[in-house]
């Protein structure tokens, strides 16, 4: 997955542009503009990704490149036109053919049937209704077969639909020729609209941007497009309105559906103060929320890009399929070739072994072998970014395949990285109780900023028990604190600082995990309270459900061996590997690779970053430091556990589902050659194992966006 190739080049001279290609329908041309492109002088690399029409250029001198990159892709298909992304925003499918097409359909249609229909009492009639069902429906392919053929553009659609029509035009198989180009026209005409419907249906599950946002100013409520609003701009958003940019909340209370990014069901409350991201629900009140980050920062933008960029990127498998088809089409042409010529010489029947040739012709077609792959990780990416998963690339997705082990970071990633008061022990719970212990440590920790001391704030925040600052309080670093309230002395700290009050521990028992905070008063230990950070709900299902797949669970922390050890316990995680800094964990990492094989790591910290770029597979946690973002190949957005598990299944589900597709369109093609090498099939089913076959490659892959 680390070996995705780079593009060295300086930042001052080269930049990245990218381009919609408008009218693309084919991804056989694709591939093939694709290569044309980067073979020109002055490209570093060129990306062409059929899944969302986007070409992408890193080169110096774009403006200049322009002409040259536009006429590459007119040389395989005349019709296409460039178009600056920037100058667009949203991709339209262009329809301005088809109602062109559909006349063409019906009166080539109207023509064949009545040439069927006449067959019989006249004969002469009959040809010339089919020859001109024939112009009708095939004119315009068999023109741009001719044109590309003088460009050196052969093997493609149009020049292999040709010469197999006519050909048996040539063998007099009028009916034939008319209902193979009938049918070709028609079930390409589906495919393009099932792939336009796929292709939207998955931008549109994800584009999750409003085209107008309401303005507040005063008393006034303005309506303005959403890439007007600017930072500080105070936006309205009523209840069963999308919020459109992200922001704080400063007016109003409700609660936000956040599924649409993040994939969780449950909604969440926000009031004033709370932070908001785009695209999210606002399912009950009215709120006012001031925008911190343009359209183009956004999260909603964010997220669409990344799975566009992630589109872009090829798996193996993807490329693999590319390399095969350039081999396939000419080596079935090759064949098609000796089928006319062989057994006609043998049996001296051409009209029948140049008919079975015309039908491999229409089968070397390799457009159903070229889209059933990358429609397939595109719609896995598209359905991982439903749940809230980003997959950075489909190199990311296709890695995932082949993970055998699952190393996660602790704090973070298994727990929530939020210090909690678990548990509070009084030694004497007749005079003192759990909340007078808790008020107590309260009372001593206001003047501490440490994360302990802010636990234990909270926590009695969250019970509304009264604690006060008045009195002495002294801190003692890494130790405690020693309050001097009117007449008594409290001790909040550490063992250490009990002993060194000459405080009796002996009552004390040690907690397996967490910290504890020990109270004394006067001299008598009374009470502690354990303080540990809380393992994430979901915790021990997720590793279930990874051990369920049949993945190795490992975790690496800087933690003490007995916090490490507890939450390993309690998670039933199989390896725990403590105590470990950075670079520790980066070798453990490479030690559990070589015991079990591929690896994912999933952490959230800054210094998590050299262990996710190390890994076969990098996940940060969205809640995560940026530079641990950065660095992955994946990011959970809601940043809890079962995402894990949830992205495994995804990548299985989409691997599968491209295997499928193209064990079926090889299956298919195969099953009609073998038949044709004695002469038994038609050019009808070649028809199907073309066009037929790249729609049911299609629908298979557009129902991974529906699989739970």
């Amino acid at each position: 997955m680390k070996q995705e190739k780079k593009v060295n080049a300086s930042p001052s001279s080269t930049s990245v542009k990218t381009y919609i290609v408008n009218g693309l329908d084919c991804a056989n041309c694709a591939a093939k503009m694709e290569r044309k492109i980067q073979a020109l002088p002055g490209i570093d690399s060129a990306t062409l990704t059929f899944a969302t029409k986007q070409l992408t250029i890193v080169a110096e001198e774009q403006d200049a490149l322009f002409r040259s990159i536009a006429e590459a892709c007119t040389f395989v298909e005349p019709d296409v036109t460039l178009t600056p992304k920037e100058e667009i925003s949203t991709v339209k499918e262009e329809h301005n053919d088809q109602k062109k097409d559909l006349i063409s359909f019906v009166l080539g249609a109207v023509l064949f049937i009545m040439g069927l229909l006449t067959q019989s009492q006249f004969p002469t009639v009959s040809i010339i209704l089919f020859v001109l069902a024939y112009l009708v429906l095939g004119l315009e392919i068999v023109l741009t077969a001719v044109r590309n053929l003088f460009k050196g553009n052969i093997f493609d659609e149009n020049f292999l639909m040709s010469i197999a029509t006519i050909g048996a035009l040539a063998i007099k198989q009028y009916p034939e020729a008319v209902g193979v180009m009938l049918f070709y026209r028609i079930g390409e005409w589906f495919e393009h609209k099932a792939v336009a419907k796929s292709r939207s249906q998955i931008m549109d599950a994800l584009d999750l941007r409003p085209e107008t946002v309401n303005l507040v100013q005063g008393k006034d409520i303005l309506t303005i497009s959403v890439d007007v609003a600017k930072v500080d701009d105070i936006l309205l958003v009523r209840p069963g309105d999308r919020i459109p940019l992200d922001g704080v909340v400063i007016d109003g209370e409700s609660r936000i559906d956040t599924s649409p990014i993040t994939g969780e069901p449950v909604p969440v409350t926000v009031k004033p103060g709370s932070q908001v991201i785009s695209g999210c629900m606002n399912a009950q009140g009215a709120l006012q929320i001031k925008v911190q980050k343009i359209l183009s920062e956004s999260m909603v933008t964010r997220i669409l890009n990344s799975v566009e960029n992630a589109a872009a990127s090829k798996p193996s498998l993807e490329r693999y399929i590319t390399r095969f088809s350039r081999v396939y089409t000419p080596f079935v042409v090759l064949l098609a070739i000796l089928t006319a010529v062989i057994p006609s010489l043998i049996t001296g029947e051409w009209s029948k072994w140049v008919y079975s040739a015309l039908t491999f012709l229409v089968i070397s077609c390799p457009c159903a072998l070229v889209l059933s792959v990358p429609l397939a990780f595109f719609s896995g990416i598209g359905a991982g970014s439903k749940q809230g998963i980003l997959f950075k690339s489909g190199i990311a997705l296709e890695a995932l395949l082949n993970i055998k082990a699952i190393v996660m970071d602790k704090t973070g990633t298994i727990t929530k990285g939020i210090f909690q008061v678990q548990k509070v022990i009084s030694l004497y719970p007749e005079q003192y109780s759990e909340d007078m212990l808790l008020g107590m440590a309260a009372s001593c920790e206001t003047a501490s900023t440490h994360p302990i001391a802010n636990s234990i704030c909270e926590a009695a925040l969250q019970k509304s028990i009264p604690f006060t600052s008045t009195g002495s309080i002294t801190e003692i670093s890494g130790k405690g604190i020693i309050w001097k309230e009117k007449e008594d002395i409290i001790l909040c700290g550490n063992r250490k600082l009990m002993e060194e009050q000459q405080i009796a521990t002996n009552q004390f028992l040690p907690s397996q995990y967490g910290t504890e905070v020990l109270i004394a008063k006067n001299n008598t230990l009374i009470g502690y309270l354990v303080i540990a950070d809380t393992i994430k709900p979901e915790a021990k299902e997720a590793i279930h459900s990874l051990k369920k797949q049949g993945l190795i669970t490992a975790m690496l922390s800087g933690d003490t061996r007995e916090n490490a050890e507890a939450v390993g316990k309690e998670t039933g995680i199989d390896e725990v590997h403590a105590r470990l800094l950075p670079d520790d964990k980066l070798q453990k990492l490479k030690e559990i690779r070589k015991r079990y094989g591929a690896v994912m790591f999933v952490g959230d910290g800054i210094n998590d970053g050299p262990v996710l770029a190390g890994a076969d597979v990098g996940a940060a946690m969205g809640s995560g430091a940026d530079a641990a973002i950065e660095a992955a190949d994946v990011v959970f957005m809601h940043s809890e556990l079962d995402a894990i598990p949830a992205s495994i299944r995804i990548a299985k589900s989409t691997g599968r589902i491209a295997r499928q597709n193209v064990t079926f369109a090889l299956t298919v093609k195969l099953l009609i050659m073998i038949p044709g090498l004695v002469g038994l099939s038609s050019m009808w089913l070649a028809v199907f194992a073309d066009t037929g076959v790249a729609m049911l490659c299609i629908l298979n892959s557009i129902r991974l966006l529906y699989k739970k």
